[in-house]
């Protein structure tokens, strides 16, 4: 069996005609798999508290237990995806771990049986998104994929919307532990919908980020990770994520403060309203940036607008601490996040095609957010704590304009030439899922 490096072929992809089912499959798993890969979240900890009675300090244990576990398998998650061939049964069973983990923590609320489960929840968390981007290359190829991963988000979030729709009714009226049969649920549902999809219309070398198709059951060889790090657009990017997170993470947690602390009893209510908020406008924003993609507007535009919105949304949030007004400035993260969930997948796309390690990407942009994410906590906390929310949220703005400033100074646009001449003749066919 022969073997080649990924190199661009000379005539670059071909056109690929997924089948409507396989489509709707991916609609079916993006849908379901927004509320799975997210686990318990802040929901946990609620249960834990207010119903099985934990301390505060075993409670932030399993939690924190769960994005560690995260943080550790990105880069090994992104490795596995790249590596295996049987993807739908890897999200199927990734989908199974977080519907037992969350079994297993409703009816055993022990520590240790918690702090596995939490690790499990964590450890799965991070090969689904990567496996979900791979399994959209692979059967779409590299032409159709910003359309595509458009599609994922609208689903995405709209999935997420339906879900807090149902937790909080759940929650008010029947009890917390009924979100965790939700999200089983949502778990078994995804594993039969992946079915759905046809494996002899996943392509397996481009899924991994091969410019050209396999041929005869070849395989091609994925850049050394040496050279993979050498790639300068890379690493611009990874610190420009860092930075997009480090900027956003805190904004709204800080927000709930400041409204707990001056409209006591509002603040749960006000933050589901912004997360609800949120949603509604990310499902909008991500079919409109592929709109975009298609009428030829490059990558780099469209996620200079995400990033311009974040020093904003820090000044709106210094200057109020009104619920009314927190839950309007919020939908501004509705459009930076869902900006952010589109165009950093595309990209890292571009980046890597033709390495056949589009996977690997996957897993560094997650680290990349975690990192982000985890400093944009701390360092807003310890601001908050020393001068004040006002203070804590124009240094988060501050953040925000360093990394508008950074990208736009250092980032190339990677559009694809050949892409960008076909932009406008690609339509729409690659969103409608076709009859097969």
């Amino acid at each position: 069996m022969s073997s080649r490096p990924c190199e661009p072929p000379a005539g670059g992809e071909s056109a690929k005609s997924p089948s409507g089912r396989s489509l709707r499959g991916l609609d079916g798993l993006n849908f379901l798999m927004a509320d799975v890969r997210d686990g318990l979240g802040p929901f946990l900890s609620v249960y834990l508290k207010g119903t099985q009675h934990w301390g505060s300090g075993n409670i932030g244990l399993v939690m924190a237990a769960s994005g560690i576990a995260a943080a550790i398998c990105q880069i090994p998650a992104g490795l596995l995806v790249d590596a295996v061939r049987a993807k739908r049964l890897l999200i199927a069973i990734s989908g199974l771990l977080v519907a037992a983990g969350c079994l297993l923590i409703a009816f055993f609320p022990k520590l240790p049986t918690v702090l596995a489960a939490q690790i499990t929840l964590g450890a799965a968390s991070a090969i689904i998104p990567p496996c979900l981007a791979a399994l959209s290359l692979g059967i779409v190829g590299h032409r159709l994929l910003p359309a595509r991963i458009s599609r994922n988000e609208s689903f995405n979030h709209a999935g997420n919307f339906m879900a807090a729709l149902l937790a909080g009714a759940l929650g008010q009226y029947v009890g917390v532990i009924w979100l965790f049969y939700l999200i089983c649920g949502f778990a078994v549902a995804s594993a039969v919908v992946v079915l759905l999809i046809k494996p002899n219309e996943i392509d397996h070398e481009l899924a991994r980020g091969s410019e050209s198709p396999a041929e005869d059951g070849a395989r091609h060889h994925p850049v050394a990770f040496s050279e993979l790090w050498k790639k300068r657009d890379l690493k611009v990017f990874i610190i420009s994520v860092v930075l997009f997170h480090f900027g956003n993470a805190a904004m709204l947690p800080l927000a709930g403060q400041v409204i707990a602390k001056t409209h006591p009893g509002m603040d749960v209510i006000a933050l589901s309203a912004c997360v609800i908020a949120a949603q509604l406008v990310m499902v909008g924003v991500a079919a409109v940036v592929g709109r975009a993609m298609r009428k030829g507007i490059g990558r780099k535009k469209i996620f200079l607008v995400a990033l311009a919105v974040l020093p904003v949304r820090g000044v709106l949030f210094a200057m109020t601490s009104s619920p009314y007004a927190v839950v309007a400035i919020q939908l501004l993260d509705g459009l930076a996040a869902g900006i952010f969930g589109v165009i950093a997948v595309v990209i890292a796309s571009d980046l890597m095609r033709g390495t056949g390690r589009f996977n690997l990407a996957q897993g560094l942009m997650a680290l990349a957010v975690g990192v982000g994410a985890a400093l944009s906590n701390v360092t807003g906390g310890y601001v908050v704590e020393k001068f004040g929310f006002t203070a804590g949220f124009l240094t988060l703005s501050a953040i925000g304009g360093l990394a508008l400033i950074f990208f736009a100074v250092f980032m190339p646009e990677t559009t694809p030439r050949e892409d960008s001449t076909a932009a406008q003749g690609t339509g729409s066919q690659d969103l409608i899922p076709t009859p097969p």
